[in-house]
């Protein structure tokens, strides 16, 4: 859960510290107050998209912290292993925001991107605004609700389905571009092939190009070469005359003779008879050179052709002997798919029918999963509806099939609501109140927070559209959402900040001409304040006071 949460320089909050606890805390005060910036930031930390805008003015920067209890929430400790973060009870996360446009999120101290922490934030907080009211209208995401009722009967036959999908659609697409081009598949097909005998009638082999090279500069620089070891080997090894080595060979013969008479002597006479071995080791490697030496003509010939040959092919197919190899391997496996056994056209389209079929039946699989996952969802809503004050409505999960298979199944999913009785069932999308929504919504919240794991869920203003006992009821099931997960939770209804169990009041002032944000932990007095002002606007009387005492009392019994 949400333990502290640490705002500094964010729209009209210079600075905010605040602490929570576990059950249901409620944030109240005036519109426009800064109550939704604060949920605001509680989403930038669980990787919602920032924007400069949300730097206070005169600010370089906003910063953001939030301290999270995960002792007990498996899955979050999961994604943090996986991201190479060490776990701990409390995990830190810090969040800035400059004015330059960029944004660095830390978790205990580790920078990481925003996809990092989205995935983290997911396990961590659920925020439920006005604006999800959208997703019951819009029918193209019911079955995502619906399969967030237990993801977990669906997961493997959804993976196993999808994987399938993906290898129907691949295949369709290769033989719908076959169908669509043959000429250009076969043009492909020619090119590939010339450009596989091509390269592999070169029989290269990587290095041989410097080899070559090397090999190239001997061949056209044979006289200089063969000058230079013949007047080397003339000075070492003379038939005319002392040669170097006789004479380094005399040197050493007569500092032998004296080495005796002076350590210096000594090893002036060692050296020498160093350099006397190694010349001779040099004479014997220039004699051998002379040796090996053979002028062909035709060689260099040769070497050139085979250079222009490689130079030709890397204009084509790579800056190296290496790339170009890397290619050949590339385009041959190209062409074992395009020409290889079962891949021409008759056999491709045979192939893909069997990859349709298969991902049918998958489909259906998944269908009659979902269809029982269906109907008890729809007990569960019809559970929570009658608490809700909407015992007489009916909710119904409609399936229609699709044409062609999609990515998510075979189905299209719809929920469809009867208010009253003798009506027919009808969209929800088209028919369902503000008031009805909400309460609807809440219902499915409630299901789900059973199961989703997240350690806070965040209520902004879901309760609007409502009053009287609808409230009350709304107030009950958001309390009893509290008992599974933290709730944090924005409310102008009285009956919802009486059912809290921590009350926190927001309220801004202007001060030397900026506006800002202050947040207060009421205690029971204040309580009844505030609550009084919620029934009877700023003027407080003595009715709407104990009228305040009344309800919090009797929520204190409840409790």
């Amino acid at each position: 859960m949400l333990l502290e949460l640490s705002i500094k320089d964010f729209a009209i909050i210079e600075k905010l510290d605040a602490s929570f606890r576990q059950g249901m805390t409620v944030l109240t005060g005036e519109t426009g107050a800064g109550k939704s910036i604060i949920i605001d930031a509680v989403g930038l930390l669980a990787g919602g998209r920032g924007s400069v805008d949300f730097v206070r003015t005169g600010a370089d920067k906003a910063v953001l912290q939030g301290v999270f209890d995960i002792a007990e929430i498996a899955n979050t400790k999961t994604v943090l292993e996986e991201l190479g973060i060490e776990p701990t009870n409390d995990l830190v996360i810090t969040r800035e925001l400059l004015k330059t446009g960029r944004s660095v999120c830390r978790v205990n101290g580790t920078i990481v991107n925003l996809n990092s922490l989205k995935k983290i934030g997911q396990t961590l907080i659920d925020i439920h605004g006005q604006n999800e009211h959208q997703e019951l209208m819009d029918s193209d995401k019911h079955l995502r609700l619906l399969e967030q009722f237990d993801y977990a009967a669906v997961a493997d036959t959804k993976q196993r389905y999808q994987a399938a999908f993906k290898a129907y659609t691949k295949l369709n697409r290769r033989l719908n571009q076959s169908l669509k081009n043959e000429h250009e598949w076969n043009q492909r097909v020619d090119m590939l092939q010339f450009q596989v005998d091509e390269i592999k009638a070169a029989n290269l082999i990587e290095g041989e190009d410097e080899e070559l090279e090397k090999r190239r500069d001997q061949l056209v620089n044979f006289q200089s070469i063969s000058d230079a070891l013949a007047t080397s080997f003339q000075v070492l090894e003379s038939e005319e005359g002392v040669s170097a080595t006789d004479q380094i060979g005399n040197v050493m013969q007569e500092m032998q003779g004296i080495a005796d008479y002076d350590e210096e002597y000594e090893q002036i006479a060692d050296e020498v008879q160093n350099a006397y071995y190694s010349l001779e080791d040099v004479t014997n490697r220039v004699r051998s050179a002379i040796d090996s030496m053979e002028w062909n003509p035709a060689e260099l010939d040769e070497v050139e052709q085979r250079l222009e040959t490689i130079r030709q092919l890397k204009k084509k197919y790579g800056n190296s002997i290496t790339e170009i190899l890397k290619y050949l391997s590339r385009i041959e496996n190209e062409l074992a798919e395009m020409t290889g056994a079962g891949q021409n056209l008759d056999d491709l389209a045979v192939e893909v029918e069997k990859r349709l079929q298969e991902t049918k039946q998958l489909g259906t699989q998944l269908t009659n999963l979902r269809q029982k996952m269906a109907l008890k969802l729809e007990q569960a809503v019809r559970d929570q509806l009658a608490g809700l004050y909407m015992e007489k409505t009916q909710f119904k999960v409609q399936f229609n099939s699709k044409k062609v298979p999609e990515l998510d199944g075979l189905d299209n999913v719809e929920f469809l609501i009867q208010p009253n009785p003798g009506e027919d069932l009808k969209p929800l999308a088209k028919i369902a109140s503000g008031g009805e929504l909400s309460r609807i919504m809440l219902a499915l919240k409630t299901i789900f927070a059973r199961n989703e794991g997240v350690t806070s869920i965040i209520f902004d203003e879901v309760d609007t559209g409502v009053s009287g006992r609808v409230a009350q009821a709304i107030a009950d099931k958001i309390h009893e959402i509290s008992n599974h997960s933290q709730v944090l939770c924005i409310s102008h209804l009285p009956q919802v900040a009486a059912r809290a169990d921590y009350q926190l009041h927001v309220a801004k002032k202007v001060v030397k001409g900026r506006t800002m944000t202050n947040l207060t932990a009421l205690d029971d007095e204040g309580r009844v304040n505030e609550i009084a002002k919620m029934l009877a606007g700023v003027d407080l009387t003595e009715l709407s006071l104990e009228h305040a005492r009344e309800l919090l009392q009797m929520e204190h019994e409840q409790a």
